[in-house]
């Protein structure tokens, strides 16, 4: 049936920035505006003080099905993406067995529909078994289903591979997405080389072990033409590079991830595994440069790189537990602290969330357009609360956030029409 929201705040970049109501009938946008009537039958819901958003779209997460489903589901990460506002979320490949072929496309898609929550779209696997020698089937990937290529947190070192699967996903109209590691470089470490690691005696990852992979992404995204995507930038040098390789025209976006602009290698002290993650936490000049870019639009999307891990596997040594936070249930409220801190304006916040993955991409979502899928998210900016990994949605508890009390809370997400979340009340 019709639903009308009423009376909020909709912001819906580039499009519509004002009080107004939004009617979904048929399970697209069918209005936008003020004043808009209800048709008869319809559901209404009261947005008076609430923002109506389109819904969020995640570019980078791990849903973990198939082959490490005690990690998470793709139920279970659905259920963790519509909780955070995201209707849309791309997952990558790094499954057991490697989405590298048809039938695991299939199998992610069709477990995603009866989940019947977030629209779940695959990454596909650049090389087979993301080994980094030998290309996919890569017309083949984005027939089944497949929204863009990339071997994830195995990254193709061999650059003429990486030539290769860039000429091959221009002709079939993909964007090829890469961890930037220089594997060689990153050998063994696992935080931020620099004094830190120095102190607690842990091996480090330089920058220059991302710099000089972006480097090289960017040298043949100009060579070949094709779309480049940098997942999870995390240096002063990366945003250097990328704001460089825009001004010449090369056909480049980057993401930025909540921990990056939020949280320093500092945090690490203490050995605390739920920061380790890679790329790793950096130093205040790497958070001041990631802001700066996406103030300034050199960093176009924020993405989760939602990492679910069992409590068991954090529990080990740092070193050897394994890197990886989750991050569907807090982006937006950490996103909504750069609105706060005057580093984005909230329309801008909204477009890194919605409309710019949704282009990195070339998906039909993040907007509400009229004639668009109805993927909408309402939100009580002003909301205040305090993350508590036990009452997550995904099966993971892996944040180094815990305890931390944050504003801004999802309280009803709808896709295709269907609400399938709505929040409860906050606990006094």
């Amino acid at each position: 049936m019709p639903i009308l929201i009423k009376g909020g705040k909709v912001v819906d970049p580039g499009r519509f920035v004002g009080v107004g109501d939004v009617l979904i009938d048929q399970g697209k946008v069918s209005a936008v505006g003020p004043n808009l009537q209800a048709p008869a039958g319809s559901t209404m819901i009261e947005a008076k003080d609430r923002l109506v958003l389109p819904g969020f779209v995640d570019l980078h997460v791990h849903f973990r099905e198939p082959g490490f489903e005690y990690k998470e589901t793709i139920q279970s990460g659905s259920a963790a993406a519509v909780a955070g506002g995201f209707t849309t979320v791309c997952c990558m490949p790094n499954t057991n067995p490697v989405n590298d072929n048809q039938a695991v496309t299939e199998f992610i898609l069709e477990r995603a529909r009866l989940a019947g929550l977030a629209n779940v779209w695959p990454v596909g696997a650049i090389t087979k078994g993301s080994e980094g020698k030998e290309l996919a089937e890569i017309g083949d990937l984005r027939r089944s289903g497949c929204v863009a290529i990339s071997d994830d947190g195995r990254p193709v070192m061999n650059s003429l591979v990486m030539r290769r699967a860039m000429e091959y996903a221009l002709a079939f109209d993909l964007t090829v997405v890469d961890h930037c590691e220089d594997l060689h470089l990153a050998e063994g470490g696992c935080m931020n080389e620099g004094l830190v690691s120095t102190e607690l005696g842990l091996p480090g990852i330089p920058s220059a072990a991302e710099d000089v992979m972006v480097a090289r992404n960017l040298s043949l995204s100009e060579l070949t033409g094709a779309r480049l995507h940098l997942a999870h930038i995390s240096t002063a040098g990366s945003v250097r590079m990328v704001r460089e390789a825009k001004a010449r025209g090369i056909k480049v976006t980057a993401e930025a991830c909540p921990h990056h602009f939020t949280l320093t290698e500092e945090v690490v002290r203490g050995y605390n595994t739920h920061a380790k993650m890679n790329p790793p936490l950096r130093t205040w000049d790497d958070v001041r440069a990631i802001k700066e870019g996406l103030r300034d639009g050199t960093i176009d999307v924020i993405a989760t790189d939602h990492a679910p891990h069992a409590t068991q596997e954090k529990q080990q040594d740092f070193t050897e537990a394994p890197f990886g936070i989750v991050g569907l249930e807090t982006a937006l409220s950490l996103t909504l602290g750069l609105v706060e801190e005057g580093v984005l304006s909230l329309e801008q916040a909204v477009e890194k969330l919605t409309s710019a993955p949704a282009a990195a991409f070339g998906l039909k979502k993040g907007t509400l357009a009229v004639g668009a899928d109805a993927d909408v998210t309402i939100v009580d900016q002003q909301a205040e609360w305090v993350v508590d990994p036990g009452k997550f949605r995904s099966k993971s508890r892996n944040t180094p956030f815990v305890g931390w009390k944050v504003k801004g809370r999802v309280l009803t997400t709808i896709v295709g029409g269907r609400v399938v979340f709505e929040a409860g009340p906050l606990e006094s």
